[in-house]
């Protein structure tokens, strides 16, 4: 079983019926937190595909999605 702990509610990007997509920090398994892009829905009962990524690799992506 995967073990998870929202650590920092960054904010939520979209709502969709009872889904949301949110920009947290989770510790995945007991692992250090990482910036994490994903759905859930609005009871966190259910949790769908996303991003985990390092604060490095969102910087990048913070600079590549700033040249659109």
């Amino acid at each position: 079983m995967i073990e998870y702990k929202i650590e920092e509610q960054i904010g939520v990007i979209e709502e969709n019926g009872s889904w949301r997509t949110e920009l947290n920090r989770i510790s995945w398994n007991g692992k250090p937190a990482k910036l994490d892009l994903r759905s859930w829905t609005k009871d966190r009962s259910r949790i769908g595909k996303g991003l985990t990524m390092t604060d490095d690799a969102a910087k990048k992506l913070r600079d590549l999605l700033n040249t659109l």
